[in-house]
């Protein structure tokens, strides 16, 4: 990279159990036997702060964590990074998820122990922390939209990734607002474009669209679409996290100063990397990799 440069990714932490069936479950009793199954660490926050931290930057990551057994697993899974984690406690206990997966990565996600709505955070203390930081991540978790006002007050460009953003939910409304790149999946979209439209009519610099196997779709602030294929002859080993590496991958690209359809292109070729590990980043995953070659992207209209 051309500098060491810091991220400062706010939220999403989980200990996630891991269910891979040969089908989803159907709504009717059965026995059903998994093709596999573990536990690791989960949640948005941290696979965007492990990508981005292989992939070169400094990273700090606040989340709320229980002083449980879950909390601590996923304290030593950190300590074997550099990511710098900044931690407040969850008095309801360390969230906790069962995703069950298909092998085309579809995914039922179960909370099966849900976080706190309003932890008790210092915005002013993390507000310390994003001081210094070149780009801010304020993930759609509920208490991250306290730490809105305090990134816009330092002038810091806000990336937000609104997942299975319908265009109407009011829950994402503050982040939608506050945000000058927008990431989002079209689950809730069969056309995203109108949505991208109007999101950069309001100011976003840049609005994406991951459309999982049919690869992503960008618009940028100058109205110029551009579009990438997923990677071809990838092996599917665990599709979480690939979303988040995504972003991951192309923040990095974006930040390098790589043209948007290269962006996409870097991105995908990180989002390929996760979903070919059994975890959120891939341990091999270096800036090397994923810039060595490029694939064609073409403006769309």
């Amino acid at each position: 990279m051309k500098k060491k440069s810091t991220i400062f990714v706010a939220g999403g932490v989980s200990w996630d159990a891991i269910i891979d069936l040969d089908d989803l479950p159907k709504p009717q009793p059965a026995a059903l036997f998994a093709r596999h199954y573990h536990e690791t660490v989960g949640g948005t926050g941290a696979g965007k702060a492990l990508n981005l931290e292989r992939l070169g930057f400094n990273v700090l990551l606040h989340v709320v964590l229980g002083q449980d057994d879950w909390g601590d697993k996923i304290q030593q899974r950190f300590r074997r990074t550099s990511v710098q984690l900044l931690t407040d406690i969850d008095p309801r206990g360390t969230e906790r998820h069962t995703n069950i997966m298909d092998p085309d990565g579809r995914r039922i996600s179960i909370y099966t122990h849900a976080a706190s709505e309003w932890p008790g955070i210092d915005p002013n203390h993390l507000s310390k922390a994003m001081l210094h930081a070149d780009h801010v991540v304020i993930n759609i978790i509920n208490y991250c939209r306290r730490l809105l006002p305090f990134a816009k007050q330092l002038g810091k460009p806000i990336w937000c990734d609104l997942h299975d953003y319908d265009g109407v939910n009011p829950y994402h409304q503050d982040f939608v607002e506050a945000a000058d790149y927008v990431f989002m999946s079209n689950d809730k979209l069969p056309d995203p474009k109108p949505l991208m439209w109007q999101l950069i009519d309001q100011g976003k610099q840049l609005v994406v669209c991951t459309q999982g196997k049919d690869g992503a779709v960008a618009l940028t602030a100058d109205h110029q679409w551009y579009q990438v294929a997923a990677e071809a002859d990838v092996e599917v080993n665990d599709c979480n996290g690939a979303g988040d590496a995504f972003f991951s991958g192309y923040l990095f690209a974006y930040h390098q100063g790589f043209k948007a359809e290269q962006c996409l292109q870097i991105a995908s070729k990180v989002a390929a990397c996760c979903v070919g590990s059994d975890e959120l980043v891939d341990d091999e995953l270096t800036p090397e990799q994923v810039t060595a070659a490029f694939l064609s992207v073409t403006p769309i209209s």
